[in-house]
C-alpha cells in the first residue's frame, strides 16, 4: 500500500467515519497530525496532496471548504476544512440530518389555497396594513 493510500484510508477511518457518526457536516484535518499518526518521515507533501486530491474528495463525498497554511500549501501546519455532502450510502443519513424546520415546508398550503393563494393573501395583508397606517395619520 502506498503512502498516499495509507493517508486516505487513515483519514477515512479515523476522522471521516467518526465525524459522520457524530452527525458533523464540517470537520478539519491538519496535515501534521496525519503525518505524525502514520509515523511517516519527510512525507508531508504526500499527505498534503492526498488530502486535497479529487479522488479523496469524491470517494468520501467531501467538498474542500478551506485550506489554511503557508503559501506553498506543503507544511505540517496546513489545515483542511471539509464539508460532507450527500451521496451514495450517505444520502439517507444526510436526509435525516436536515434542519428540523424543513419538515414544516408546505404545511400551510391548504390554508393559503382557501384564502385565494399565497400571493393574494400577502397582497390583502399589505393593503390592510397600509389602510391601518393611513388611519393612524
Amino acid at each position: 500500500m502506498s503512502d498516499t493510500e495509507r493517508v486516505r484510508e487513515w483519514v477515512e477511518t479515523k476522522v471521516i467515519q467518526p465525524a459522520r457518526a457524530r452527525g458533523d457536516r464540517v470537520f478539519t484535518v491538519t496535515a501534521g497530525d496525519v503525518h505524525r499518526q502514520l509515523g511517516l518521515k519527510n512525507r508531508v507533501p504526500v499527505v498534503c496532496q492526498a488530502l486535497k486530491s479529487k479522488r479523496f474528495l469524491q470517494e468520501n463525498h467531501l467538498v474542500l471548504k478551506d485550506m489554511s497554511g503557508p503559501p506553498s500549501g506543503l507544511s505540517t501546519t496546513v489545515r483542511y476544512t471539509y464539508e460532507i455532502v450527500s451521496g451514495g450510502a450517505d444520502r439517507e443519513s444526510t436526509a435525516k440530518q436536515q434542519h428540523p424546520l424543513l419538515g414544516l415546508r408546505g404545511i400551510a398550503k391548504d390554508i393559503f389555497r382557501q384564502l385565494g393563494g399565497g400571493e393574494y393573501f400577502i397582497k390583502k395583508e399589505r393593503e390592510q396594513f397600509s389602510a391601518a397606517a393611513r388611519e393612524r395619520r
